[in-house]
């Protein structure tokens, strides 16, 4: 098909530099070019905004490209299409002609078709003896074969922007998300907490978003959500670190206050700062020491007998009897309780304690049975227990219960440490196994 590089509207239309900038290119367009036009619309969707043209526009462009016979562009074959203007309505979804007529003017402003106005200003083509197409006035849609990379271009670019806001939504809601229960965990801190400044932070932060915020608005919002995350980690991190400090120090003072053998009572740093909780004592007894002799009306044997409890002080807890027993000997027959150290393994009795407390939680046993057994028995004595309850867990229905037993007779004098620990060495060294 020949025609000329440039050709100017019908009528009363004006001829507009961007109309000859259009004309210019699509006249280089290689005959051997060739587009798929339904991808090429795609493309010109996704670029929309970039194009400058609305979605009825592209209503009407997607009508034109329906008229074209074959499924890819090429000026080989023609690139001018014809349509009447009722044809072109009913493709259009029945857009009406007014309508129709302002779209296909935005079409040509954006540079997306060209006019091939016949000198009347009729659509038609001329057809040569053997049936195929001369010469056709009608839209050319050269401009779309000629802009076809830009299109791609701009289109990709468009995705990948969008992409990236749904990036940089995803990771702000993620922070916001981690940003407030890493809140909630420093309120429940208590006043340690400082935590009202932070709380202002977030919801000065967490006000919504407009629908279509930019990638800018969204990042810089982002950005000191995911700061006030860290800085609420390194807060909760240091608190952290004090409550471990402090219960270390309580656990310190605990060992130099159980270092004095004369010590009616103990006290229970561990518990909490500040608060010392003490062993109950026994009523003092009565009875004369051993300085003092029978008495004249006494019977021999309760006398021995008064004798005999005068040697030991009422409040002596049982944990100072048992105070004796090694670490290696209480690990040799509990083995067990190393695994839930924090290091995999057991080398004081502060990591046996550690260790217990684990081992506590795992059986269900209650806070309140476990600290009653550390003031009754001591806190050695009382991860011993736990070791030696861990071992015998398969045959032990109710740990919690069982330590509580344990507690009750060791107030009563009736329970003691080292005979468990030694029925665990037996049955592990092929004796009998350990009574329940």
């Amino acid at each position: 098909m020949e025609r000329g590089n440039v050709t100017t509207p019908f009528g009363r239309r004006a001829m507009t530099l961007g109309m000859l900038a259009s004309q210019i290119a699509a006249g280089g367009i290689p005959p051997e070019r060739s587009v798929d036009k339904w991808k090429l619309f795609r493309s010109v969707c996704e670029a929309k905004s970039v194009i400058g043209v609305s979605d009825r526009s592209l209503a009407v462009l997607n009508a034109l490209l329906s008229f074209y016979p074959a499924p890819e562009l090429s000026a080989e074959n023609g690139l001018v299409v014809f349509p009447s203007n009722a044809q072109l309505s009913l493709r259009a979804h029945g857009m009406a002609g007014t309508t129709l007529r302002r779209h296909l003017a935005c079409l040509v402003e954006a540079g997306l078709i060209l006019r091939r106005d016949s000198p009347n200003g009729k659509r038609y083509a001329r057809k040569a003896r053997n049936g195929a197409v001369g010469e056709a006035f009608g839209f050319d849609l050269a401009p779309l074969v000629a802009r076809a990379e830009e299109f791609k271009t701009a289109a990709a670019e468009i995705a990948a922007d969008r992409q990236q806001l749904r990036l940089l939504r995803e990771r702000l809601s993620l922070s916001r998300r981690d940003a407030a229960k890493l809140l909630d965990l420093l309120r429940e801190a208590g006043p340690q907490g400082d935590w009202q400044p932070q709380q202002s932070r977030f919801d000065e932060l967490a006000a919504p978003l407009p629908r279509k915020a930019s990638a800018r608005d969204v990042q810089a919002v982002g950005h000191a959500m995911a700061q006030l995350r860290d800085d609420l980690a390194n807060q909760l991190e240091e608190l952290l670190n004090r409550q471990k400090t402090d219960t270390n120090d309580r656990q310190n003072g605990w060992h130099i206050q159980n270092s004095h053998p004369d010590s009616r009572s103990e006290s229970e740093h561990g518990l909490g700062k500040g608060r010392e909780v003490f062993l109950p004592k026994r009523e003092e007894p009565t009875t004369a020491t051993v300085a003092d002799g029978p008495k004249p009306h006494d019977d021999p044997a309760e006398a021995d007998s008064r004798r005999t409890a005068s040697l030991v002080p009422p409040a002596t807890p049982v944990a100072r009897f048992d105070r004796q027993i090694p670490l290696p000997v209480v690990l040799a027959a509990c083995p067990q309780i190393a695994d839930y150290a924090p290091a995999g393994r057991i080398a004081s009795w502060k990591d046996l304690m550690t260790a217990a407390i684990v081992v506590r939680t795992m059986l269900n046993v209650s806070s309140d049975a476990y600290d009653d057994a550390c003031a009754v028995l001591g806190y050695e004595n009382a991860a011993t227990a736990m070791a030696c309850i861990l071992e015998r867990a398969d045959r032990i229905t109710s740990p919690g219960g069982y330590l509580r037993d344990l507690t009750r007779k060791a107030k009563r004098q009736a329970f003691s440490i080292a005979p468990m620990v030694s029925a665990l060495t037996r049955a592990r060294r092929g004796g009998a196994p350990p009574a329940n």
